[in-house]
């Protein structure tokens, strides 16, 4: 509901002066202050090598479950900006993406 929602959330977020973090990159893309959350895309990646070992005959049940071992960090300056939020030089330099 919130990714359907995004850009209602991210406005109202705006209109409030209301700092927030979002689960998803896409997220900052759209305009939000901060994404921290999981990489979809290596997520997908381990997701096919757990098909490939179903399909060489493991059985699923034998497999870990894992949890996400790469986390995104973007930051969006043009917001922060926006809500007169002066960001730290550490969360700029440890940030993996910053959209300005």
């Amino acid at each position: 509901m919130a990714i359907i929602n995004r850009e209602l959330i991210i406005d109202l977020a705006a209109r409030y002066k209301l700092p927030a973090i979002y689960p998803f990159r896409f997220f900052a893309e759209s305009g939000g202050l901060l994404a921290y959350g999981p990489d979809v895309a290596d997520q997908y990646r381990r997701a096919a090598a757990y098909v490939d070992r179903i399909l060489k005959g493991v059985k699923p049940g034998e497999l870990p479950v894992e949890q996400s071992t790469k986390l995104d960090l973007i930051l969006n300056v043009k917001t922060a900006k926006a809500l007169g939020i002066e960001v730290p030089a550490q969360l700029l330099a440890r940030a993996d993406e910053v959209i300005e």
